[in-house]
């Protein structure tokens, strides 16, 4: 990868890659024109384990091709990127996009329901690659009683460990404002589980435009489906937003037992109290981190989900 964004093996073109669609590329160039980009057969071959070397966010560069496309040649150096397994039996990364400003996590605790496994996963992976997030708890028009205090419980929760959450409904436009407000000027990533209701969230935010991307993203990729592949969405009040397809499950990539505490802040922050330097958390004595779960100055949920990713990591598996 080039380094800094400014130096490269390719000539003539620069842009922002836009639009996965696994074989090809929609860049946008520097003039506002989109051009499909095809990855040069040695960019493949730089060691980058992952399931395709460019993603949506990237900047590249390209030389371009008298038929109208262009070769990517190198990719700028990303400042941050959001990374899961790609499969059950890959040890291969599936880095759903990179450069990102912000993630939206969208978060319901029923119709579908997302578990806190699954939020915790999603928070540490963002922790390890240095990519903010704010999550969105979205449908709270349809919740009971029983449903609203839960959903008021994880609020609570993740708000006091430094997270901004906020509660959506895109029939009753609660949280619109404060969306478009966090939303404007940046990258934004929209991830979740399907059936969240990230295509009402993104006809929130991005309007009649998002409309108008899909038709011109089913012109150019006539039978794709369009949550298939990530594609990044221009925002009617300035940045862009990015779709990625609905996720199952986030498993960790490349990261030791030994670690795992340092994305989670409020249990790395206790352990620098337990009697070992080298303490995991599990059954050594002088643990200041299980004495705070006792106390319920951290989380049993927190917990339970740091537990389930350190037994992950030390059998190779990767969890839906």
């Amino acid at each position: 990868m080039a380094k800094g964004g400014d130096e490269s093996n390719g000539i003539g073109l620069q842009g922002l890659v836009v639009r996965n669609t696994g074989n090809a590329y929609l860049v946008r160039d520097d003039n506002g024109n989109d051009i499909i980009g095809i990855a040069k057969g040695n960019l493949r071959l730089k060691g980058i384990r992952s399931t395709s070397p460019i993603v949506v966010g990237d900047r590249v560069f390209m030389a371009p091709n008298p038929d109208g496309t262009a070769f990517i040649t190198d990719i700028a150096e990303r400042r941050n990127y959001i990374v899961r397994k790609a499969s059950n039996l890959s040890k291969h990364a599936h880095i759903l996009a990179a450069n990102i400003d912000l993630a939206f996590l969208c978060i319901t605790v029923s119709y579908p329901e997302t578990t806190t496994v699954f939020i915790d996963r999603f928070l540490t992976t963002a922790e390890a690659y240095s990519v903010p997030v704010c999550l969105i708890f979205n449908k709270i028009d349809l919740y009971d009683d029983e449903e609203n205090e839960y959903l008021n419980a994880l609020i609570h929760l993740y708000s006091s460990i430094g997270y901004q959450c906020l509660k959506t409904s895109t029939v009753t436009g609660e949280g619109k404002d404060q969306l478009e407000a966090l939303a404007e000027g940046k990258i934004v990533l929209l991830a979740g589980h399907s059936g969240v209701g990230k295509s009402s969230i993104v006809n929130l935010l991005v309007g009649d435009q998002a409309q108008k991307v899909r038709e011109i993203s089913d012109y150019h990729h006539k039978g794709m489906h369009t949550t298939t592949f990530s594609e990044m969405i221009e925002l009617k009040n300035g940045g862009f937003l990015i779709d990625t397809p609905g996720i199952k499950g986030f498993g960790t990539i490349d990261m030791s037992r030994a670690e795992v505490s340092h994305y989670f802040p409020e249990i790395f922050k206790i352990s620098k109290n337990c009697k070992y330097n080298n303490c995991l958390h599990l059954n050594e004595p002088g643990c200041a981190v299980r004495e705070a779960v006792k106390k319920h100055y951290i989380s049993e949920s927190r917990y339970n989900s740091y537990l389930n990713i350190l037994e992950d990591i030390e059998e190779g598996k990767y969890r839906l």
